[in-house]
């Protein structure tokens, strides 16, 4: 079933979802973002592919979302990466969107912050991306078409106390981001990113009620963004819709740091 205002119609026929029989990647695709955006990309005609270390977990998922399958994959291991992305074509014939999301928090201060902490969410998130990005866009290279979207982050805009480790593999995501652009676009695949701010997930309503409090205030619109709106904005880099766009990066923050 398509979800209502999340279609096209084309002609006199029935309406044609904005993914339809296109074939996407979702890392960290088991739950939060991830499994938002694999939603919306299945309500649109999609058939995903939801990467996820919790294979268990993102087999559950797969099997609720209709046409899509799950491979366990850790985004640091590029022989893992590429075997994603190869049972993608052997599932779907083709890949055509990546959504580079995987990742995971390690938050300190400096001076309380382990190598192996820093490191490890580097790996993950920048890395993991450099991964995905890679694999993917040599694949989509070859089909002549593809779409490519890094999950950066508004806090590798400004940087957040505590988290020198994130702060950095965003804004990294967002330089490998603009580079691939220029590197893949004459192959006719466009690379682009999101970076959400403040989201209602699992992770961020864990936080002291002072703290969620502050950072709300510090938000425009007045309010936390949901899931779904960060999935939206994956639909629209995803689809034809932003068809001459490339390198760009979304804010999907409710105005914060504007």
């Amino acid at each position: 079933m398509r979800a209502a205002g999340t279609h096209a119609r084309v002609g006199k026929g029935a309406p044609v979802g904005l993914l339809e029989d296109k074939a996407a990647v979702i890392t960290g695709g088991a739950q939060g973002l991830g499994l938002a955006i694999a939603q919306l990309f299945v309500a649109n005609g999609a058939r995903v592919v939801l990467a996820d270390i919790n294979i268990e977990k993102a087999t559950e998922a797969a099997k609720e979302l209709g046409p899509a399958i799950a491979v366990r994959t850790d985004v640091t291991k590029e022989d893992e990466v590429q075997a994603l992305v190869e049972a993608c074509q052997q599932e779907y014939g083709r890949i055509d969107i990546m959504v580079n999301n995987a990742g995971v928090t390690r938050d300190a201060s400096m001076k309380n912050m382990s190598a192996d902490d820093f490191r490890l969410v580097i790996d993950i998130h920048l890395f993991g991306a450099w991964l995905g990005t890679k694999a993917a866009g040599l694949a989509m290279k070859a089909q002549g078409a593809g779409s490519i979207i890094n999950m950066s982050s508004i806090s590798g805009k400004v940087g957040n106390f505590g988290q020198t480790n994130y702060s950095a593999a965003k804004a990294g995501m967002v330089g490998l981001t603009k580079a691939a652009a220029k590197e893949l676009a004459r192959g006719g695949v466009r690379v682009n990113a999101i970076q959400p701010g403040l989201i209602r997930t699992a992770m961020t309503e864990a936080m002291p009620r002072n703290v969620w409090e502050s950072k709300v205030a510090e938000i425009p619109m007045g309010r936390v963004g949901e899931p779904a709106e960060v999935a939206g904005a994956a639909l629209f880099l995803a689809s034809e819709l932003s068809s001459y766009m490339t390198g760009t990066v979304l804010e999907v923050g409710g105005g914060r740091y504007i």
